[in-house]
């Protein structure tokens, strides 16, 4: 790999799950992140996965949903237990996780947040997501993400 890791790479080597790393150029002019990977990479959008963080009830929550997708609110807060969900202000997210906005990684987050999957990520074989830095992207089995990130599988996509 180069460059150096990040923590997120850092948890899955110590949950001794099998990942590959994909690096690309990030081009700050770009206007969708997970866009951005996708094309970079060669890969549909519908295999990367973009981490948002979500207030529910108060609480902070990362769900993980296809780049190209929205995020259906009310289905997160009822997949994590809560009435209310609202997306965090950039700040929070970023304090909360130990991670930039663009490159927040679902696992190894400096405050151990619930992961809710979406559950489209099952359809593949294998799925990408934020390895923790913009350019940056962790390609492993989904069943490894939802293992690694003790995530919640549930239908949290809307259109």
């Amino acid at each position: 790999m180069a460059g150096r890791g990040t923590t997120a790479t850092a948890a899955l080597e110590r949950a001794g799950i099998p990942f590959s790393l994909h690096e690309y150029a990030h081009d700050p002019r770009h206007e969708s992140y997970g866009r951005e990977a996708s094309e970079a990479l060669g890969v549909t959008a519908d295999r990367v996965f973009k981490t948002l963080i979500v207030s529910v009830d108060g609480d902070l929550v990362a769900a993980v949903v296809p780049v190209e997708g929205q995020l259906d609110l009310k289905a997160l807060a009822a997949a994590a237990g809560g009435k209310r969900a609202a997306m965090a202000e950039v700040a929070a997210a970023e304090r909360a996780t130990g991670y930039v906005a663009g490159g927040i990684a679902p696992v190894g987050q400096r405050k151990r947040l619930p992961v809710v999957l979406d559950e489209s990520a099952m359809a593949h074989r294998t799925v990408f997501c934020s390895g923790g830095r913009r350019g940056l992207e962790i390609e492993l089995a989904p069943a490894d993400l939802v293992r690694a990130a003790n995530a919640t599988v549930a239908s949290i996509r809307s259109g």
